[in-house]
């Protein structure tokens, strides 16, 4: 790998979760704070964000009005509908880290042929090596599954926009906290609760076993501490959602990882 795709590995990640928490506290168009209804133009709006708020609505009214339940069961039911994805992408992360577990021997071997020599050229060929070692057993430390977040990142958006524009969350209760109003405890849960899923997704991924030093453990702090600091500001509604998504996604990685897990020998991992 060249370090070229060295940096592009590192940075990407941490340049899309800062996107997204810009994205999700408020630097979006005015226009996105509007309340939503049937007759809002746009595609994204009536076909997605809408009928988010319809079913929120539902929901509530379902209930009795507790729009706090609402939000709660929708994050569930939007989290067990894009679970399958998820299910693939950490089956394909589960088949790489066992297989990464299987060269590892080999890893060591070639960093400890040029642990003494600093050169340029030493390093190139130490890269070629390893490469060479990545092609022979088919394993690629890029293909880190990143299309189910990107499928499901139009559907949670559209979520996160409907609990913003819809203005009947803001006259109800939930719990200790007013919907519409910004809370001092949810914040605090919503960060810790990131933070923690953050260390569980870190601690089962293939790429942090092959670099655990990676300037991705950056988004260890800095993405719970911005999406904490963020949810001070605004309506309680928003960290609620935050809170259970993440709760969910804590419980569901754990799960998955264990469900593929499987012992097997170094040399049935590689010839896999």
């Amino acid at each position: 790998m060249t370090n070229m795709s060295r940096k592009r590995v590192k940075f990407a990640p941490l340049t899309i979760v800062i996107s997204a928490v810009l994205m999700l506290c408020g630097c979006a168009p005015a226009s996105q704070s509007n309340p939503i209804d049937a007759s809002s133009p746009g595609f994204f709006d009536h076909y997605f964000v809408y009928p988010f708020s319809y079913l929120i609505q539902f929901f509530a009214n379902a209930f009795h009005g507790d729009y706090g339940l609402s939000i709660v069961l929708m994050t569930l039911i939007i989290r067990i509908a894009i679970m399958p994805l998820m299910m693939n992408q950490t089956k394909k992360q589960t088949a790489m880290r066992e297989k990464l577990a299987a060269l590892q021997p080999e890893l060591n071997a070639i960093n400890a042929k040029y642990k003494n020599d600093t050169s340029a050229d030493a390093k190139q060929r130490q890269q070629l090596e390893v490469m060479e070692l990545y092609r022979k057993h088919r394993f690629n430390p890029l293909n880190m599954g990143c299309l189910p977040m990107l499928l499901q990142w139009p559907i949670t958006l559209a979520f996160y926009y409907a609990i913003r524009r819809t203005p009947e969350i803001a006259d109800h209760d939930f719990l200790w906290f007013s919907l519409g109003k910004p809370d001092l405890v949810l914040p605090i849960i919503a960060a810790a609760v990131y933070y923690v899923q953050f260390r569980v997704s870190r601690t089962m991924s293939p790429q942090n076993q092959q670099n655990p030093n990676n300037q991705l453990a950056m988004i260890g702090l800095l993405f719970p501490a911005m999406m904490g600091v963020f949810a001070f500001a605004m309506p309680a509604a928003l960290p609620l959602y935050w809170s259970v998504g993440g709760i969910f996604i804590i419980f569901q990685t754990v799960i998955l990882n264990k469900m593929y897990a499987k012992p097997t020998s170094q040399e049935a991992v590689l010839t896999d």
